[in-house]
């Protein structure tokens, strides 16, 4: 049988109060919310916190909302709230596409965006889903409040910029016109982490050339985006031979490892493949999305079911 090592717990029961007791109680202590990474790693003894602060009291975190050109997320929001919002699904499909193929539905009622950020999993989804569209992440500590970029929020394999007497409390979005994302994913079987996954984000121009454009892949050794493949692709037309050259490029900064899920060369193929199918469908998700985008107040967004 496995089981943790001894520990104490405590309930926070808003952030301030949060920041206080991972204050009080030091390094050894960490935080909970969903507890779908952190509890099978105490039970395999891999992590041996002295103290959990639970932080599933924090209903201040648990929110989505437009804030004139920029979407705000909270740390808290769980997987299912992600995938079930008509807002996100309009405004970044990725989303959709990525929280669709995340384990499932039990593992999605209870984990949350913050938890998955923080895990730092070089096979979590969610982390490429927030590089490509250039996620900001909101930190809150003993000396007040910062903003990071994603490039900056994560720091290599389970490891983030988060300190520890710091709490992951936002993620921010910028909204952009004429925009499209999408997230696909290859894995052993349904809710496995990834063997190979692929994101992209993209932005045109009025004239129908590629804006911006933002590419990322899950579980091959890539960190951040793959400048190469994104440089080769704006200012140009969307069009197939470029989607392959993208590829191509991805692959090659791609760095796997072979292991049970596959080859290094299976890895790189997949990493080529994937990049060409989001870039498809972001250029297409683009191509039909408002030319334009409205500010809006400050307000909830409507949450289905």
């Amino acid at each position: 049988m496995q089981i943790p090592a001894p520990f104490d717990y405590a309930r926070a029961t808003t952030v301030a109060d949060a920041l206080a007791l991972l204050e009080r109680h030091g390094p050894e202590s960490r935080v909970v919310a969903g507890g779908h990474s952190l509890l099978p790693m105490m039970k395999l003894r891999l992590a041996r916190p002295e103290w959990l602060i639970d932080i599933n009291d924090l209903f201040e975190l648990d929110f989505i909302l437009r804030d004139g050109n920029q979407l705000r997320v909270g740390a808290m929001t769980r997987h299912t709230t992600l995938l079930e919002s008509a807002e996100i699904a309009g405004l970044f499909p990725i989303f959709t596409d990525a929280e669709r193929v995340i384990a499932d539905p039990v593992v999605r009622n209870r984990g949350t965006i913050g938890g998955s950020l923080c895990q730092g999993d070089p096979a979590e989804d969610l982390s490429t889903v927030c590089d490509v569209l250039r996620g900001e992440a909101v930190i809150r500590g003993p000396g007040g409040e910062r903003i990071l970029a994603m490039n900056e929020f994560h720091k290599g394999p389970y490891e983030t910029a988060v300190g520890q007497n710091e709490l992951l409390c936002e993620i921010r979005f910028p909204i952009r016109p004429r925009s499209g994302s999408a997230y696909e994913k290859v894995d052993r079987r349904v809710g496995d982490w990834a063997i190979v996954a692929a994101g992209a984000a993209v932005s045109l121009a009025e004239d129908g050339t590629i804006d911006d454009v933002a590419i990322g892949l899950t579980a091959v050794g890539v960190e951040g985006t793959i400048s190469p493949a994104e440089a080769v692709m704006r200012g140009e037309k969307p069009r197939e031979e470029l989607f392959v050259e993208a590829g191509r490029l991805a692959a090659l900064a791609s760095n796997p490892v072979a292991d049970q899920r596959g080859p290094i060369e299976y890895k790189r193929h997949l990493s080529d493949e994937l990049t060409r199918r989001v870039l498809r469908s972001a250029c297409a998700r683009a191509a039909a999305s408002p030319t334009s985008v409205s500010p809006t107040s400050l307000s909830p967004t409507p949450q289905e079911g």
